[in-house]
């Protein structure tokens, strides 16, 4: 009798554990459901509105830092003539800006169709940024070497890499073979 007794016991013990576990689960997911929805209230307001849907802590540390005026706001304009903004660090490579770019077009992109892959190292093999008609190719220099400051604005132009550095972009190949084949 006595073993069927402690096992009993033992059921109500492991019955009482799982509920445990149940209401701790149950209350964790209802704290990130209230969570959730606090932030994406908070990130519909207007004054947020440069904050992106799902924000890194690098987003938010950049955009504080634009506003304490130790980060810069590029404009960006693309090929089919509209514009959108990145902030980056007052010391940002053209590295950094060229990062910012494809996080901000992949959110804009996510944001309007749903998944879409764009194939950034096709679009940087074929097109620089620049500004002030200096080409940006270095991606290692300071942003601030080209002179762009708070409110600059880059642009994207057509980029074919010069022999000199060994890399030939796929443009040059097309046009290469295409001349061939006419021959």
């Amino acid at each position: 009798m006595e073993k069927v007794g402690s096992s009993s016991a033992q059921m109500a013990a492991v019955a009482s554990e799982e509920e445990e576990i149940g209401s701790y689960y149950h209350s964790s997911n209802v704290k990130k459901a209230k969570l959730q929805s606090t932030l994406s209230a908070l990130l519909d307001d207007p004054v947020l509105a440069d904050v992106p849907k799902n924000p890194s802590l690098s987003d938010v540390d950049t955009l504080i830092s634009l506003e304490l005026g130790s980060a810069m706001r590029v404009s960006v304009l693309k090929l089919d003539g509209t514009t959108f903004d990145v902030a980056v660090m007052n010391s940002a490579t053209v590295k950094d800006l060229k990062v910012a770019i494809t996080r901000k077009v992949t959110e804009m992109e996510q944001s309007k169709m749903g998944h879409r892959h764009i194939s950034w190292r096709h679009v940087w093999a074929n097109f620089a940024l620049s500004h002030h008609n200096q080409k940006l190719t270095d991606d290692n220099s300071p942003l601030q070497e080209f002179g762009l400051r708070n409110n600059s604005q880059v642009n994207f132009v057509p980029y074919v890499a010069a022999k000199a550095s060994g890399h030939h972009s796929k443009r040059k190949k097309h046009r290469f073979f295409h001349g061939l084949s006419r021959a």
